[in-house]
């Protein structure tokens, strides 16, 4: 635990100085990201989100939870996620809204979650979201509650796996347009992390490194 510990204060330390923001995103941006923003020119009506990058520790083990969205008829189908989701006027802040999107899709109660800073925002121009990632943590492995309407699987990514630059590659995916495409990627768990889920996950591995 003190282990864990020394990096939640380092990490929230690093979290409030000027972050890597969106050059660092870029360095996981799949090809198609020009091609998708041209489609979607008018930035000034985008739906708000948020989501959680949340840290625990569970048997002498840093780790980090993200989702496998369950299947259904849209575009983000499948794919690896943080906890998250789309904010709600009933929502104060976009604070809430992750939190909120983190129960209902894992079971996570907001009030044993404590929040340590941002991340930079990003726009996503297949889903015409701005997504705002927060960063918190709780002491332990939470007792994860799968809302499986929503999320199929719960994927516990080892922090040491993530810094590991073995996991930083290249893989092949049948893209949305019904084509193959190579995009940039983290394989983590055996499974292929891309898209905005790796552009934050590259600002995030910027600002950890930056102890």
């Amino acid at each position: 635990m003190p282990d864990f510990l020394t990096f939640i204060k380092q990490l929230t330390h690093n979290l409030a100085l000027p972050l890597p923001g969106e050059k660092a995103q870029m360095a996981m941006a799949p090809l198609t990201r020009q091609e998708a923003l041209s489609e979607h020119p008018d930035l000034y009506k985008t739906k708000q989100s948020a989501v959680l990058v949340l840290f625990y520790y569970d048997r002498q083990q840093v780790k980090f939870v993200l989702i496998k969205r369950a299947t259904y008829n849209g575009i983000h189908s499948g794919q690896i996620a943080f906890p998250g989701g789309q904010y709600e006027p009933t929502d104060p802040d976009l604070k809430t809204t992750a939190l909120r999107e983190t129960k209902e899709e894992v079971g996570i109660n907001p009030e044993q979650v404590q929040i340590l800073g941002e991340l930079t925002k990003m726009y996503i121009p297949p889903s015409h979201f701005d997504v705002y990632p927060f960063v918190g943590f709780v002491r332990e492995r939470p007792d994860f509650k799968v809302d499986n309407t929503e999320t199929k699987e719960v994927v516990e990514v080892k922090l040491e796996d993530f810094l590991n630059t073995a996991n930083q590659t290249v893989k092949t995916i049948h893209y949305l347009t019904g084509r193959d495409i190579e995009v940039p990627c983290f394989y983590l768990n055996n499974k292929i992390v891309w898209g905005a889920t790796a552009m934050i996950l590259s600002e995030l591995l910027e600002v950890i490194k930056s102890n």
